[in-house]
């Protein structure tokens, strides 16, 4: 297979988000966690290679959810670091297209932050909370995942996601997710969904 997966450096170092995560979390969760998503993604096609080449044998509805899994939390966790800023660049309330277009789609920002953050708290078991740019009517969308396969609306862009699992925050929060999710607005960076933002509506 000549084509991999990689695992994508931070933008950031590990303890940039502190205190609101640390260092020891941001360790584990992208070295471990993601590393483990990227080789699993490429496993898979591994696999599926082989078989197409009659070298093995494989349960191939196994292998194709194996697939989403992986490529999923792949997929999902490169755009988590950029959306996140430390402290001093994160937070706040986003101004620009992206700012207007959030109040303008859930009659303010306080309203929005209060759905996405509700949204995260009450993911059943592990996932993300996501926000989704849907050009067809050019407007907002946000959602639920659960553990990380592809199951969010066909097609649309990301633009802003947290994860919920617990290996994301239960080294410092414990199970009390609520806190986490509260806390994590201080590092959500607006400028990076912005981006993401401009790059959807084009």
């Amino acid at each position: 297979m000549s084509n991999k997966y990689v695992l994508p450096e931070l933008p950031y170092k590990y303890n940039a988000l502190e205190p609101v995560i640390s260092e020891e979390i941001m360790k584990l969760h992208h070295d471990k966690h993601h590393l483990a998503y990227v080789n699993g993604a490429n496993g898979a096609l591994e696999k599926l290679e082989k078989a197409r080449k009659g070298e093995a044998q494989i349960d191939i509805k196994a292998v194709l959810r194996d697939f989403s899994f992986h490529f999923g939390g792949h997929v999902l966790h490169s755009i988590f670091w950029p959306n996140m800023a430390s402290p001093g660049k994160g937070g706040g309330a986003p101004g620009g297209s992206i700012g207007d277009k959030i109040k303008q789609d859930f009659d303010g920002f306080d309203k929005f932050k209060q759905q996405f953050s509700d949204a995260a708290k009450t993911v059943e078991g592990s996932g993300w909370a996501l926000l989704l740019y849907d050009d067809s009517t050019d407007q907002l969308v946000l959602t639920q995942i659960e553990k990380q396969n592809f199951m969010h609306l066909a097609q649309l862009p990301i633009l802003l996601g947290i994860d919920v699992w617990e290996h994301s925050y239960y080294l410092q929060y414990k199970n009390d997710r609520a806190k986490y999710v509260d806390e994590w607005w201080k590092v959500a960076n607006w400028d990076d969904v912005a981006t993401r933002f401009e790059k959807a509506k084009k």
